[in-house]
């Protein structure tokens, strides 16, 4: 359900259950977050997060979310690691990204997407609370307002428009958002991991 690739410098973390629209368990959680733990031991200077298909993540996998993974402490703690990674971080998007799965995008320096992705989080209709962190990058991004948009208003965000207010970067067609992720990756992979530790903490 999560692959797990570690080449010369870089990671590559894929969600790939596309039959579910990448819908994430509570496994899935605990495995990216092994993954980016993973990554980080191993010295990457850039962690690149994918998903297959034409959803990157539909949020927590419905059945588990009624049961309480909606909510559950996991989802801070993907985030978080994400966040803390001393590395360059790149969320290419491969489709719509939604609910809980927000927060580790949110949690990326770069953020690439497709022209057919959108931006939802669909927590004051469902009743549940937004993770803590995930407010907060959210707001830096676009604002107050436009994440009371999306957050309380429900507002379904199209590519452009997410590019636009500054939740996504660049725009590429699906088969060039990895390559545009790995060119992008180029120069701190190729440079010491103190070297990109040092430049992402003056950016900070």
């Amino acid at each position: 359900m999560i692959r797990s690739q570690l080449h010369e410098g870089m990671a590559l973390l894929t969600i790939d259950r596309p039959d579910k629209a990448n819908s994430l368990t509570a496994a899935m959680l605990r495995d990216l977050l092994a993954a980016v733990s993973d990554a980080r031991m191993a010295g990457v200077r850039a962690l690149v997060l994918t998903g297959t298909g034409r959803v990157f993540s539909a949020g927590a996998d419905l059945d588990e979310a009624r049961a309480g993974l909606a909510t559950a402490p996991e989802w801070e703690a993907l985030s978080g690691a994400v966040a803390a990674m001393p590395c360059l971080t790149i969320g290419a998007l491969n489709g719509t990204l939604a609910g809980g799965a927000f927060g580790m995008a949110l949690a990326c320096d770069i953020r690439l997407a497709v022209p057919e992705a959108r931006f939802f989080y669909p927590v004051m209709r469902l009743g549940f609370l937004p993770q803590p962190s995930d407010t907060g990058r959210l707001s830096r991004l676009v604002g107050p307002a436009r994440a009371r948009m999306i957050l309380m208003a429900g507002a379904r965000i199209e590519a452009p428009e997410a590019q636009a207010w500054g939740l996504v970067d660049r725009i590429h067609p699906a088969a060039e958002l990895l390559p545009a992720a790995m060119a992008l990756a180029a120069d701190a992979v190729a440079a010491a991991p103190e070297h990109v530790a040092a430049i992402k903490a003056m950016t900070a």
